[in-house]
C-alpha cells in the first residue's frame, strides 16, 4: 500500500492509497520513510493543502474506506454535510433508523476522517464531543471554526 506523509495545522498525517483509491488518513507518520508516492496520493495532498487553506470546500477523490455495511451508509451520509454545516449524532441516528451511539461508533472508526468529514457531527444542543485527530475537541473546534471563515 503507498503512503505519504504530510505536514497539516493538525500535525502530521499519512495518507493511504490502494488501486488507485484513498482508503485511509491517519495522524502521525508512517512506519517507515515514503515510498513511491501515486499520483493519487499527489493529489489528496494537493486537496488537503486547499483545505487548510480554506481553498477547497469540495473533496474529489475516489475513496475506498473499509468498514461494515452500517459504517459504510453513516459514511455515506457524513459525505452529504455541507462544508460549514454540521448536524447531530441524534439527526444522522434518525435518518438511519438507529441509535446516536452508533452513529459515533461508526464516526470514531472513520479511516478517512477530514476528506469523510466525522468533524461536522456534534452532540445535542451544539455539545462537542470526541474526535480522532491528535489533539481530540480542539483539533474539531479548529476545523470547523475554520469552515466558518
Amino acid at each position: 500500500m503507498a503512503y505519504l506523509c504530510m505536514n497539516s495545522p493538525l500535525g502530521v498525517i499519512t495518507l493511504f492509497g490502494e488501486d488507485g483509491a484513498l482508503v485511509a488518513v491517519e495522524w502521525g507518520r508512517g512506519p517507515h520513510p515514503n515510498p513511491a508516492s501515486t499520483p493519487l496520493l499527489a493529489e489528496a495532498k494537493g486537496q488537503l493543502e486547499a483545505y487548510f487553506d480554506g481553498r477547497l470546500k469540495v473533496f474529489d477523490l475516489p475513496l475506498r474506506p473499509a468498514g461494515t455495511t452500517f459504517q459504510l451508509a453513516v459514511w455515506a451520509r457524513l459525505n452529504e454535510i455541507p462544508y460549514g454545516a454540521t448536524t447531530t449524532y441524534g439527526a444522522l441516528a434518525r435518518l438511519l433508523d438507529t441509535a446516536p451511539r452508533a452513529i459515533g461508533g461508526a464516526c470514531g472508526r472513520n479511516p478517512i476522517p477530514l476528506v469523510v468529514p466525522c468533524h461536522r457531527v456534534i452532540g445535542a444542543g451544539g455539545r462537542m464531543t470526541g474526535f480522532s485527530a491528535i489533539g481530540g475537541i480542539a483539533a474539531k473546534e479548529a476545523l470547523l471554526r475554520l469552515e466558518k471563515g
